[in-house]
Formats: structure tokens, sequence, C-alpha cells
């Protein structure tokens, strides 16, 4: 009897859902090691799963479209043949391994069945880049189009307009919009957050005229190193300094204990328009210079763009920013925390303001970059004094750069 190797849900998931969204092998076909065998997808990232073997597939345990939890066997890999017996075949029994699997038969689908398998993902790609399904060849199981095979497709110029652009999510004027896994997952994971944290939320106002004139300064120089310099950078590296204060800020909590964190591991939410927002982490962000911290967002946020962020990417954050200022808000409370962390981070728009400020013994009128930035907490967690104590640090952090040149 053949030897057998199981497929195995490879990502620990993290207030999201993973779905088989396509097989990229059929029942029978051979595959080598660590080249790509099926396509998982979650509300936020689509990777692909790599054979852990040379050998065969023999056996599917999940089928496109269920969802697969972290652990979860998708597969059955023949990993050795016995001469003279037959490989399996499609539509018949494979070699059993330790997970209950068993073989569904290729369906051959028309146009229209075509159209409604595409995963949430492909979808996307051709809304946005505006091209019809039917110009592109899936490599996917049963001809299946993969999220690769619309990337390829793009990159060797494929994208035609289409003679209608379809209308963006939020502006269609009556009529109904499905949700899609992104949006429910967002929507799923709010409610639960509010539903676990009692929210408590503290606003400070920051002047933003020290690292105004550091950016100004430097930001040709690091936009030459490959760093481009934005005020986020800025704000992820002080509230990664701020922790030094207040530790509890980057924490857990726990039923019966609270976990503090030593790495500080940031994400920073990115918006994607009618899409939602993705919240990819700058990882142990405590021992990052200024200039790698602007490396850092950078590539995430365009990877994030892009739809090319990888799992790993999106997980393991233990605090989070929202820079909400950027579409115009000023304060927005309460910004809801990022389950199972203890606190996030507002910032509002940066405005020039008048305020008062003494200059040579006299207080004087004067214009400065102001910002309100908000710290929400969980009430089991953190208190006021620790709550105000960590926004002070943040505050003259920013106030009195340089941290660092």
């Amino acid at each position: 009897m053949a030897d057998t190797a199981d497929i195995v849900m490879p990502m620990e998931q993290e207030g999201s859902k993973s779905v088989v969204r396509a097989w990229l092998k059929k029942i029978g076909e051979a595959v080598k090691r660590d080249e790509p065998i099926v396509e998982l997808e979650t509300d936020k990232v689509a990777v692909e799963v790599p054979s852990p073997a040379d050998g065969v597939l023999s056996a599917i345990a999940l089928d496109e479209g269920e969802e697969a939890a972290p652990g979860a066997v998708l597969g059955t890999l023949s990993i050795s043949v016995i001469p003279g017996r037959p490989k399996a075949e499609p539509g018949t029994q494979g070699p059993t391994s330790s997970a209950t699997s068993w073989v569904r038969a290729p369906h051959v689908r028309n146009d229209d069945e075509r159209e409604q398998r595409l995963s949430p993902l492909v979808k996307r790609l051709l809304s946005e880049h505006r091209i019809s399904a039917g110009d592109i060849a899936g490599s996917g199981r049963d001809g299946r189009i993969t999220h690769k095979d619309v990337e390829d497709f793009i990159a060797r110029g494929g994208a035609t307009p289409s003679p209608v652009k379809p209308a963006p999510m939020g502006l269609v004027k009556g009529g109904r919009i499905p949700h899609d896994a992104m949006r429910k997952s967002i929507a799923e994971h709010m409610s639960r957050s509010i539903a676990t944290a009692p929210h408590v939320t503290a606003v400070f106002e920051a002047d933003f005229s020290a690292i105004a004139a550091h950016r100004a300064k430097h930001k040709d120089a690091y936009a030459k190193a490959g760093a481009p310099l934005t005020y986020s950078a800025y704000i992820v590296r002080a509230a990664a300094e701020a922790m030094e204060v207040s530790p509890n800020v980057n924490a857990r909590w726990h039923d019966d204990f609270l976990e503090v964190f030593e790495d500080v591991n940031i994400g920073m939410g990115v918006a994607l328009g009618e899409r939602g927002l993705i919240v990819p982490v700058i990882r142990r962000a405590q021992t990052l210079s200024l200039r790698e911290t602007a490396a850092k967002l950078s590539d995430l946020t365009d990877r994030a763009r892009s739809n090319a962020l990888k799992p790993a990417d999106v997980q393991g954050g233990t605090f989070t920013i929202s820079n909400h200022g950027v579409s115009g808000s000023l304060i927005a409370t309460p910004i809801i925390i990022n389950q199972p962390q203890s606190a996030i981070l507002g910032v509002g728009k940066l405005e020039k303001r008048v305020v008062v400020r003494e200059i040579d013994g006299s207080d004087a009128i004067v214009i400065r970059p102001m910002a309100y930035v908000s710290l929400t907490i969980d009430h089991r967690v953190l208190d006021g004094h620790q709550t105000n104590a960590w926004l002070t640090r943040f505050v003259e952090i920013l106030e009195t750069w340089p941290l660092e040149d």
C-alpha cells in the first residue's frame, strides 16, 4: 500500500475564517514537493498551500467553498506507489490516512457555473481591472480561475476596459449589496469586541511642529534610501516608545491573568476603499529605528493595497493604530478595540490651529499643526491613570522630537 501524507491547514487564524477556494491539482495528478496544491482564502489574504512531498493527490477532505479550521486536514497525498498498482483515479477511493478522506469526481462546468464559482478575491480583481472571466484560462481544479491567473493576466497587459464600468460599492442608489467575506468578518469582529470589553476613551491634543520640521529636513534622504517618511512612521515609533511608561497597554486579558507582551507588534489600519479595512502588523516595533519603521510601513501598505499580503503579515498584533484623520475626522470615539488586544490609538486630522503658547515668559497666540490623539482602552485591563500616562508620554515624544535622527 502506498505511504500517505496529509495536506494540513498551515495558517493560524486571528479573527477570520479560512475557506478552500480552489484545488490546483486534480485527483490522480502528480505534484512536486513545495509546488502549490490548494488555494485558501480569508477575508484578508489569499495563500497557496505547498505540497509536503513529491507524490500524487489521492484524496480531498475539504472541497472548494468549505471552511478550514487551523490544523485541519485538507487532503491526502500518496507519496509512493507500488509497482503495478494504478494511481488513484477520479471518482474512486484513494489511500486512507489518519483523517477521514474521500474523493470527488471532477465536474465539467458550463460558463454560468464557472462565473458563480469564482472566489471573492478573484471577483474583486476582475471587477477592479474590468476583466471578463471568459478571457482567462483557469489553471485551478476543473479550470477554476485562481487569483494568480488573474494577476498573471494583468501582468501580461491583458486587462481591457469593459463596456460598462461597475458602480462602486456604497454608491449604488437603492437596491441590495451582498456582504462579502471581509465585510462579514469586520461586522462579527466589531460586534464581538463591543460585547466583550468595556470601552473607555481618553483624548489628548498633540502639536506636530517638531516632527513636521524633522520630516522636512530628512524626507528626501529617507526616500532615496527606500523609506518614504510619513507622519505614520513617527506615530508608530512614539507608540512603541510610550509602552515603557505603561506596559499594560501592550497586553491581553485572560479570565485568570493578564498577559503582558515584551514585543510591541503594532498593527496599522489600511483603508481599502469600499472593500473595508485591513491591519498589517509591524513586528517588534520597539527595536526599529525611524528609518526602518518607515520602510516597513511603506512595504506593508503597498502590499495591502495590491492584495499581496501574506497571512503572517496580519497576525500577531499586540496594539493597533487607527489613523482615521487621513479621511478627515478630527475625533472618532470610541474606536473599537481590535480584540483580543487591550487598547487602540486613534489619530485625528492634522490641521493648523490657533493655540496659546508661552514665549519668552509671556502668553502668545500662534498657529501650529495640531491633531487630537485618543487611546481607547479595555477598562478591565487599564484604568485612567495608566491611560493618561501613556498618552502623556506619547504626546511628549511627538512634541520634543528628535527621539533620533
